[in-house]
């Protein structure tokens, strides 16, 4: 039986529009060696007054609705499940131009630290059963659960034919 115990840690926001086809792509200032995680939900941004405006305006009320996981005490719920198909380097400049993300322009280039940018191709599945995990404290990008989550029948998020077609776009 295929599991994993591997999470990446984002926004819930990002987390629920990668899991609903509304966003296939992470850019991020780093590559990765890791490629296959779930996706951990996480809300430090949500904390913020002024959280939305990181948020193209169509998207905003999807954000709003989704900005918290759903929790059990302390624990939060795992959904899914995302295999990097690629990675593209894009100079920052030129991120702007990529679509199949929800934040604005202006919050993309203020996260970005350097003049490179790694536009990570995702190819995300639901978890045939969801998983309650526990709190990862002290880890900030990527987390390690203490039990393995069964990888068995996850069903992409994405038709292959509208994954395929994505990916010309990109």
């Amino acid at each position: 039986m295929r599991t994993t115990h591997k999470c990446l840690k984002e926004w819930n926001a990002t987390i629920e529009a990668l899991g609903q086809g509304k966003q296939t792509i992470l850019i991020r200032n780093y590559k990765t060696n890791v490629s296959e995680f779930l996706l951990y939900p996480t809300v430090s941004y949500a904390l913020k007054d002024d959280y939305l405006d990181s948020f193209q305006e169509e998207y905003q009320e999807f954000v709003q609705s989704n900005s918290l996981p759903e929790k059990k005490g302390d624990k939060v719920l795992i959904k899914y499940f995302a295999t990097v198909e690629k990675i593209v380097e894009k100079p920052v400049s030129r991120i702007p131009s990529i679509k199949h993300y929800i934040w604005t322009r202006d919050h993309v280039k203020n996260y970005m630290t350097g003049k490179t940018a790694f536009v990570w191709i995702l190819r995300v599945y639901h978890l045939n059963e969801p998983y309650w995990a526990e709190p990862t404290p002290g880890a900030i990008r990527y987390a390690n659960l203490k039990e393995e989550v069964s990888l068995e029948a996850i069903e992409p998020v994405l038709s292959e034919f509208l994954f395929s077609e994505l990916l010309k776009g990109l």
